[in-house]
């Protein structure tokens, strides 16, 4: 595995990738603790989450300084990643014993309850794009809720995945409660089948998430999948123009565009398209790429040069399908992962940018008649993972918000995770929830337990 600098493509540290032996030793960690860590005490457990907080706080700049150099992601962003990992840790240190006390049920007997119980190791295959934020959020949960964890992260993040792991270890988190696993992806199906494994969850592709529930599902093993998405971002006529525009511009083009939930395709009402293009293109043409350590620059680099690549193939294969370029739309000539801030106009079906996730700086643009063709547009998708509705009316964007066929629907604001809210998908961006209480009762037994 190499870390690798999409700055300037400069080799950051190389480290081997273990051989099965020492992949063994660790699900033999993970399984000896496993036991002894679901009986541990609630408040203990939640004090070891605390105090990962703590330690995420306390080197909040020497862990985002690492996900910068490592991923390109802004100095900002990065440290702004970090205090949220803090805060999922807190999150759950406080509410995980509300979320894990017994449900009480009326039924025949004299008492009946459901008992939240850990099904013991959880394996998380994650992605690069928010290299701790992804981790904790599913970490903190299944940590308070009594699971050992086991981390297979993305290849050209690995001293992110280390650091994380010494995060879990400082905290006094018990040896194999939480590994690291530095294996390729040729070897997550064998980690997944061994019966030391009991659930799995991934964020990432859809070919990963596909082949990772194939294997799940081979073994009979609980999956939760995050996949890709292509949001719609539903601008009605009557939207506040200056809060849509600096709100599309932060969602399409915050982490350089590459985030599950970025807006994707800007679905606008004919009515306003040419005053929102105008307001949307002058905001694009003021970002600023640089040094992402740098805290003037507005754009970072992409995370690898062959995602650059991928995304400009998309790009023009849509320019050639009809789309018309406005901004951008082509790499930056030299060293590192650079594209410029892009927008595409007049995209429709059969286009890489209409019918793909664009995963970079691309904007593309859809214009519809009314209300209900934008609905329509929004929905012709695979994806479902993500929405949003612009309007000053609140309640006809609630209205047409709940018709968003995807996971998260927000109104007036762009999409977003946090803790108190379930997160996830429908159709092709995968099922189950993370965050809030759902998230945590992924992987518990709901066992039900009748008195007499």
């Amino acid at each position: 595995m190499q870390s690798v600098n999409p700055v300037n493509g400069a080799v950051l540290g190389r480290f081997d990738t273990w051989e099965w032996p020492r992949v063994d030793k660790a699900l033999g960690l993970a399984a000896s603790a496993a036991p002894e860590w679901a009986q541990t005490p609630l408040p203990d457990r939640a004090e070891r989450l605390r105090r990962a907080a703590q330690i995420l706080r306390q080197r909040r700049d020497q862990y985002a300084g690492i996900i910068t150099q490592e991923m390109g992601k802004l100095s900002s962003e990065a440290r702004a990643e970090i205090d949220k990992c803090a805060a999922v840790c807190d999150f759950y240190a406080g509410e995980g014993p509300r979320f894990l006390a017994d449900a009480m049920l009326a039924s025949d007997a004299s008492r009946s309850l459901i008992a939240w119980q850990p099904l013991g190791t959880v394996l998380a295959v994650m992605p690069w794009n928010f290299p701790f934020w992804q981790v904790f959020r599913f970490a903190a949960p299944a940590l308070m809720a009594g699971n050992t964890a086991l981390l297979k992260h993305a290849s050209n993040v690995p001293r992110c995945a280390l650091a994380i792991e010494e995060v879990f270890r400082e905290a006094g988190f018990p040896e194999g409660a939480f590994q690291t696993l530095m294996i390729p992806a040729s070897a997550v199906e064998a980690v997944i089948r061994d019966r030391r494994v009991h659930a799995v969850t991934l964020t990432g592709s859809e070919p990963a998430g596909r082949a990772v529930a194939a294997a799940a599902g081979a073994v009979l093993k609980k999956a939760v999948l995050e996949l890709g998405g292509s949001d719609p971002f539903v601008v009605l006529e009557d939207a506040d123009l200056e809060l849509t525009v600096q709100q599309a511009v932060a969602s399409r083009f915050m982490n350089a565009g590459q985030s599950c939930i970025a807006a994707k395709r800007f679905v606008v009402l004919e009515g306003v398209a040419e005053a929102f293009l105008s307001r949307f293109r002058e905001a694009v043409r003021a970002l600023r790429p640089g040094d992402p350590s740098h805290e003037a620059t507005t754009l970072a680099p992409m995370a690898r040069t062959d995602l650059r690549d991928e995304l400009h193939r998309q790009v023009q294969q849509s320019i050639a399908a009809g789309a018309v370029p406005l901004e951008g739309c082509e790499p930056v000539p030299g060293k590192g992962a650079w594209y410029r801030p892009s927008v595409l106009d007049q995209v429709g079906p059969g286009m890489p940018a209409y019918d793909e996730e664009l995963f970079g700086p691309v904007a593309a643009i859809l214009r519809a008649r009314d209300e209900e063709d934008a609905l329509r547009i929004a929905n012709d998708t695979r994806f479902g993972l993500g929405g949003s509705v612009w309007t000053r009316d609140v309640a006809r964007g609630e209205a047409l918000a709940r018709r968003l066929a995807c996971g998260c629907a927000f109104v007036n604001g762009l999409v977003k995770s946090d803790p108190r809210l379930p997160f996830g998908g429908i159709k092709d961006s995968g099922y189950g929830r993370e965050l809030s209480a759902l998230g945590m009762r992924e992987f518990l037994n709901a066992k039900t337990v009748w008195v007499r």
